[in-house]
């Protein structure tokens, strides 16, 4: 599975999460600075990210449309980059379960 980082989330996470996550990027990487949400989320889709996220902009709209993209969310508040890359790499078995079941189109992670 590879990630793709909302524009809140920094792009210097990326080498951590290369070697559980080949072919993860960042937005602004992806050529999607200041996109809107439906931009970035048809991007993901498109490209088969997973999208990882601190904000709850895309709750909406995988209620509205459901998987793909997969968004998981961060709901962890200010926190290191460090932080972040742990959390990913700590709950990798489990959402990768999750996302290889097909039936969530949100997945919070506290």
């Amino acid at each position: 599975m590879k990630l793709l980082l909302d524009e809140n989330l920094s792009h210097r996470a990326l080498p951590g999460l290369q070697a559980a996550y080949p072919g993860s990027s960042q937005v602004v990487l992806e050529g999607l600075s200041g996109a809107d949400d439906r931009s970035v989320w048809a991007h993901a889709k498109a490209q088969g990210f997973v999208l990882v996220t601190k904000d709850d902009d895309f709750n909406h709209l995988a209620a509205l449309f459901g998987p793909p993209p997969v968004v998981i969310r961060l709901a962890f508040g200010n926190c290191s980059t460090a932080r972040v890359v742990d959390a990913l790499l700590a709950h990798q078995k489990a959402l990768a379960e999750v996302i290889g079941r097909g039936d969530s189109g949100l997945i919070e992670l506290t």
